[in-house]
């Protein structure tokens, strides 16, 4: 007598009918949107299908698309229970409506109470579904522990292991077969590769089909260039820059390699090294544009701005009215404090109805507030149209308000916000007004009272900590930030404060560099954490790890408090000179920081003052 499971099962089951039809690409594109269409067919079979008469690709069904059971000479001896059955119901009612993962998930834990192998068999079927990595892998594995004699067992488990399930065997296949029948559109159908794949949902099983069928075609760069994009998706940045250098010895200075190895190496930190292969290429090929653009952003990512903008003139001389680089040129300008250059380009933009216009607008404000012309200032941010900059215009003429001492009528012009996101912008704008202005003890009352209101809340928590310790409550400071932490145990910022304020204030230095180095697992690549941990080694008498640390931080931002940091750090360990240069060049750009002013005045008194130069202010990290 056969067992009721097997009977129910021959009834209700379904198999995946996803099959690939033949197709002819002639391009790239088109190569890629015949795949991707078939990858995007109804798994349940609802569009025509050509190929319905070919081999089940789900192991054990039969071209009907009911699963075959091999049933074994024994089945575990068990009784079909209520329990049993209304679990097994459910279990497939969820898959009639689409709810695989439940279904899988269902199908799983019967299949680990029963111990049938036909229930192991439906549950890994169904989680190939559910496109649920972690359920076919579980499912997987448990149908070989019920069943390890099972051929279609060890088959799908081989699969499984090697990434790929039948469904997408069937796609590898169909891919494999249209490069080989199409040799004179190998090229661009080979770039056409992840075009095709762009749909699925496990990148690292797209990576693997991609490494197959370029397998034949590895003399072509455009095959090395098809694993490189898998691997970038695939989140394999190192596999994928070792893809383009083969790519690369097979066409040197190929661009479309060129430009993803940049791509890579500026997403990997590693700028400086993508920075010196654009300089090599480009001395290779110095009338190439691309390159050139190329080179001249990785230079300003470095912050080697001037050599930046050199750059971009290069390629304005060739092309006058590109206002996209008379553009980045007025902007690289202002940040070099090359007003004159900066105002006289972005103007000229200004005309031509560039799509930055708003942006443009605050910049030009901003270079008129810097050199004291507030009233000028506020007829640029007044000029900015209604949209996403209004609020920021607003915010500065609010600031330009306040340098002219009228704080009352700066703050009321931030009372008055159209949503709750704009009102939350105003709030810590005004505190920072309330800062600037010397009255921190009104600034920390503002936040606090909105605190009250959504006592959970993150940003609130945060600022109001910072506050705290500006006005001296260093109690009430460590209490919200370990509360912070509490609510949310990857804020760096919260660690990084906490560890910072205590190392400032020489105390349990020992916990405060454990903070800071938290704050690092975190954000590895933060400078204002890295400056953190440079002073923490500062205060515990690391010297030399110190100064390793600070000058990371500076080379990412050349903040003035960083400055403050490593100037301090080069005049202990007798580099006076060097301090020197780096706190005399800071002192120029920002005069008014606080920090760095104490740093010069305890580090060499008799310095003489510096006149305020118009530069970009950065705002600093520490209260």
């Amino acid at each position: 007598m056969k067992h009721p499971f097997a009977r129910i099962l021959v009834f209700i089951g379904v198999a995946l009918a996803f099959c690939l039809s033949t197709f002819m690409p002639v391009s790239a594109q088109e190569f890629g949107d015949s795949l991707e269409f078939h990858l995007s067919t109804d798994p349940n079979g609802d569009e025509d299908d050509d190929d319905a008469g070919d081999e089940a690709i789900i192991p054990g069904a039969d071209a009907a698309g009911a699963p075959v059971i091999e049933e074994p000479a024994e089945f575990p001896a068990q009784e079909l229970s209520a329990e049993t059955l209304q679990e097994f119901l459910l279990a497939e009612i969820a898959a009639t409506r689409g709810q695989f993962q439940e279904s899988a998930q269902t199908y799983i834990a019967l299949a680990r109470k029963t111990r049938d192998p036909r229930i192991a068999h439906r549950a890994a079927y169904i989680a190939t579904l559910s496109k649920d990595p972690r359920l076919i892998s579980e499912a997987s594995k448990l149908w070989m522990e019920v069943a390890p004699s099972s051929k279609e067992a060890l088959q799908f488990s081989d699969f499984v292991e090697r990434g790929h399930s039948p469904a997408i065997e069937k796609v590898r296949e169909a891919l494999a077969r249209a490069l080989a029948q199409n040799p004179d559109k190998l090229a661009p159908n080979l770039m056409g590769l992840n075009r095709a794949l762009a749909r699925a949902e496990n990148k690292e099983v797209t990576r693997n089909i991609v490494y197959r069928v370029t397998e034949p075609y590895l003399t072509y760069p455009e095959a090395h260039f098809a694993r490189a994009q898998a691997a970038v998706v695939a989140k394999r940045p190192m596999e994928a820059a070792g893809a383009l250098d083969r790519a690369l010895e097979l066409r040197p200075d190929w661009m479309p390699a060129l430009m993803l190895k940049t791509y890579i190496l500026v997403e990997t930190g590693a700028v400086d090294q993508a920075s010196r292969m654009l300089e090599a290429a480009l001395a290779r090929s110095p009338a190439n544009r691309e390159l050139r653009i190329a080179y001249a952003r990785t230079l300003a990512a470095l912050n080697k701005l001037d050599a930046a903008r050199n750059e971009f003139n290069t390629l304005l001389a060739a092309t006058p009215d590109d206002r996209h680089l008379q553009y980045t040129i007025g902007i690289l300008s202002a940040e070099l404090g090359d007003t004159a250059t900066a105002e006289l380009l972005l103007k000229k933009v200004l005309t031509s109805d560039h799509p930055q216009a708003d942006l443009i607008r605050l910049q030009l404000g901003k270079i008129a507030a810097d050199r004291g012309d507030y009233a000028g200032a506020r007829k640029w941010f007044d000029a900015v149209s209604p949209g996403g900059y209004t609020a920021e215009a607003r915010i500065r003429s609010a600031k330009s308000l306040a340098k002219e001492g009228r704080l009352d009528q700066a703050r009321k012009l931030l009372h008055n916000a159209p949503n709750p996101d704009v009102q939350r912008r105003y709030l810590f704008a005004e505190s920072q007004l309330l800062v600037d202005a010397g009255r921190a003890r009104q600034a920390y009352d503002l936040i606090e009272n909105a605190l009250r209101k959504t006592p959970d809340d993150h940003d609130l928590l945060y600022e109001s900590a910072i506050l705290a310790e500006r006005i001296g409550q260093h109690e009430a400071m460590e209490g919200k930030l370990r509360k912070l932490i509490a609510l949310a145990p990857e804020h760096a910022h919260a660690y990084n404060a906490l560890g910072y304020s205590l190392a400032d204030r020489g105390q349990r230095l020992e916990e405060a560099e454990e903070l800071i180095v938290r704050a690092l697992e975190i954000l590895p690549k933060d400078p204002y954490i890295l400056d953190s941990m440079g002073w923490v080694r500062y205060r515990r008498g690391d010297l030399h790890g110190a100064l390793e640390r600070l000058e990371q931080a500076y080379a990412l931002r050349t903040d003035p408090e960083i400055a403050a940091h490593l100037g301090e750090v080069l005049w202990r360990l007798n580099r006076v000179d060097e301090a020197r240069k780096i706190l005399d060049k800071a002192r120029a750009a920002h005069p008014d920081n606080n920090t760095l002013k104490e740093t010069i005045r305890r580090l060499y008194p008799d310095a003489p003052k510096t006149r305020k130069v118009p530069r970009k202010k950065t705002p600093g990290k520490k209260p």
